[in-house]
């Protein structure tokens, strides 16, 4: 099911057929070095399936980014609720394939999601949560974002980068 459109992509919810893509995303050792390991065949599934009751719960999940000319899945990116600070929040996080990097695709897609969350969900605030030393992803998320500090993030008990978005009053006063 489609969710979302940009001028290069297709953002669609994730199914279980996007096992093999999204494994060659989630197994990648350098794709995935801020994370404790690359993802097995098996967490892949289970990463899908998280997504999956996040649908269901939330109407909301990280989604399968396609490119339009190809159809090639490129990765995934979206929304979870994430603990911060003690608060569920909306966070905006991506994964891509490592030989797409540096075109845009990661931005494009993140910035649609952002605007998503705030048009349609209505949310008040989004964030994404990135590693201080994940300088590609720091990248993106200085893309769209307008707030950055520091933060211990309980999930992992590590310090993080806590980027952030309010909505914006334009987008508040819609109804």
């Amino acid at each position: 099911m489609q969710i979302l459109e940009t001028e290069r992509l297709v953002l669609r919810q994730l199914t279980i057929d996007d096992t093999h893509d999204l494994f060659e995303v989630l197994s990648d050792p350098q794709a995935m070095h801020y994370y404790p390991a690359p993802f097995t065949h098996e967490q892949t599934i289970g990463w899908i399936e998280w997504n999956l009751r996040n649908y269901t719960q939330y109407g909301f999940g990280l989604w399968a980014v396609v490119r339009k000319d190809d159809g090639l899945m490129l990765g995934d990116c979206g929304l979870t609720m994430q603990p911060v600070e003690g608060q569920p929040t909306i966070e905006l996080g991506y994964h891509l394939r490592r030989a797409v990097w540096g075109n845009g695709y990661a931005t494009e897609a993140a910035l649609t999601c952002r605007d998503y969350a705030f048009a349609v969900l209505k949310a008040a605030h989004v964030v994404s949560i990135v590693s201080p030393q994940n300088t590609p992803s720091r990248r993106v998320a200085e893309r769209m974002h307008t707030a950055l500090r520091e933060f211990v993030w309980q999930k992992t008990q590590s310090t993080m980068c806590l980027y952030s978005t309010d909505q914006p009053p334009s987008m508040a006063a819609q109804p």
